[in-house]
């Protein structure tokens, strides 16, 4: 027996944040299946709330280190 994984694919510079249009790191999977992008800076400040009403959150923000 095998099992296997989907992954995200990883975030690219076509993908902008949701809130101020700069490159998006973190990806944010609703209940409802919708998605959210948000950039590392609007990532990091609603990161409380949404670990409250997400599904799952995808983080590249490292890549910026």
């Amino acid at each position: 027996m095998s099992t296997s994984v989907i992954e995200d694919p990883a975030l690219n510079a076509a993908d902008r944040c949701d809130r101020c249009g700069a490159q998006a790191y973190v990806r944010v999977t609703l209940a409802t299946g919708s998605e959210l992008l948000f950039c590392a800076h609007h990532g990091k400040q609603h990161a409380d709330k949404l670990k409250q009403v997400a599904l799952e959150i995808h983080d590249e923000s490292e890549r910026l280190t």
